[in-house]
């Protein structure tokens, strides 16, 4: 599946001097490594083609050429080239058999490859052998042409059904992932190490005594991009995402609301693996000291239950919740078990600003004088969201000069100039509250994040 296109001079050079002596071993080695650096496949195959299997003798420049090839779609070489009874020539065969709707033999196939070498196992892959569509790519081929079809159920009264007892909504947009996301490459980082590699992976986690699922709690600056992260991280691991509303389990009667919360846990058990999404997540899972009644109370103990209770099984259930205000969210959520994370979602720093205009002026009609260094420059503080408000607003003055030009007018310096002196950063207030709740309030240092923001910030 290689593209035709001149290799790398560098690749080229080598290939040149190999042809002339094929059995140069340090050669071979130096070949190897410039088709990874350079990620080309079709050169690394003529270079098999020249030296036979004595090209893949040393085992870890074998392994690093053949995730070359199996992420150039190059299936068939691989079964060619690797050891017939490895995971690799295994899961290629698999891939090829799937390739020809011969899907059993797939499955084994593939089954015989996760056996061989855990870490080679593919959630995305093994989800479209079972029949479940869980490729981002696929799923973004699909969304062009036509939404995802959401469901959405309604609560018509108390004697609906289990199954209607929640009003769930899948998002019908489109699916992402992390690289839709500008900037957080820390969180990101602690994302993927607990909650991605273990959904990704469960055979070589359940050879460590590891399970997936588990919570983490992000709290930040409105605007940052928790909710996104969430999205985010539901795209990467090919997990089914439920995004719970407060509607969607607050009630009027008694007894009701701990009844539709369990059944949301339920029903992402049922289905696991499954991301359960709780935005504001203070609203029902605020201290119950401040609670002004009861039920209140009676919510936050059903919600720790489900996170962990004595009869749950919430493996390959994550629980992801994010706030504005983690200072009134109850502190028996921070308990290991619960939310094990609590992730600061800080405002983004310079190179995340640059990432994130760079994704939100993409595809619009931008002129040339576009600096966007000095956007980066002028724009501290702001948020995600901000950036984008500035962005739009940006448009909507080119669109005016537009209509009033009588032809398209793309987005000029000068209209990101005027909308910079309209727009103004909404992290500050949120800021200067953590500010004192971090310095007055810190019990455990669990704001220590914030701290250093602030103090790396000025």
């Amino acid at each position: 599946m290689t593209t035709d296109h001149p290799p790398h001079p560098q690749v080229a050079a080598l290939l040149a001097a190999l042809r002339a002596t094929p059995d140069n071993v340090p050669l071979q080695g130096l070949v190897i490594d410039a088709c990874c650096e350079h990620r080309d496949a079709a050169a690394l195959l003529d270079a098999h083609a020249l030296c036979g299997p004595a090209l893949l003798d040393d085992p870890d420049r074998r392994a690093r050429a053949l995730r070359l090839l199996a992420d150039a779609g190059e299936h068939a070489a691989i079964a060619r080239i690797a050891a017939p009874d490895s995971a690799e020539a295994s899961m290629a065969q698999a891939r090829l058999l799937f390739a020809d709707g011969r899907r059993a033999e797939a499955q084994e196939a593939y089954r015989a490859a996760v056996a061989a070498n855990p870490a080679i196992e593919d959630a995305a892959f093994a989800s479209q052998l079972s029949g479940r569509v869980v490729s981002l790519a696929d799923a973004r081929a699909r969304n062009d042409a036509g939404p995802l079809p959401g469901a959405v159920t309604s609560i018509a009264n108390d004697d609906t059904a289990e199954w209607d007892s929640v009003r769930y909504l899948e998002p019908v947009a489109t699916r992402m992932g992390f690289a839709d996301v500008g900037g957080l490459d820390e969180v990101k980082r602690e994302i993927t190490r607990r909650i991605i590699t273990p959904f990704l992976k469960p055979s070589l986690f359940q050879r460590f005594k590891r399970q997936s699922g588990g919570g983490i709690l992000l709290y930040g600056p409105p605007g940052c991009g928790k909710t996104l992260l969430a999205r985010a991280t539901a795209g990467e691991c090919g997990a089914k995402f439920y995004n719970v509303s407060i509607t969607d389990v607050l009630d009027m009667y008694i007894g009701e609301s701990e009844r539709k919360l369990h059944e949301i846990f339920e029903q992402a058990r049922r289905t696991a693996p499954s991301v359960i999404f709780f935005d504001e997540i203070e609203a029902i899972g605020g201290k119950r000291q401040h609670a002004r009644e009861a039920t209140s109370a009676k919510m936050v103990s059903q919600f720790l239950t489900e996170l962990d209770g004595f009869a749950q099984n919430n493996q390959h259930v994550l629980v992801l919740g994010a706030t504005n205000v983690p200072w009134a969210v109850d502190p028996a959520f921070r308990r290991p078990g619960r939310f094990d994370r609590v992730l600061f979602v800080p405002p983004p720093d310079a190179a995340a600003r640059k990432v994130i205009l760079g994704l939100l002026l993409d595809g619009r009609p931008v002129a040339a004088d576009i600096d966007v260094d000095e956007i980066v420059r002028r724009t501290s503080g702001h948020s995600g969201a901000d950036l984008r408000n500035l962005v739009d607003t940006a448009a909507d003055e080119a669109i005016e000069a537009s209509i009033a030009s009588g032809r398209e007018t793309e987005i000029a310096m000068r209209h990101v100039r005027d909308a910079l002196a309209q727009i103004r950063p909404t992290t500050l207030e949120w800021l200067t509250s953590a500010r004192n709740h971090a310095r007055y309030a810190n019990q455990g240092g669990q704001y220590d994040e914030v701290l250093k923001f602030l103090e790396k910030q000025g």
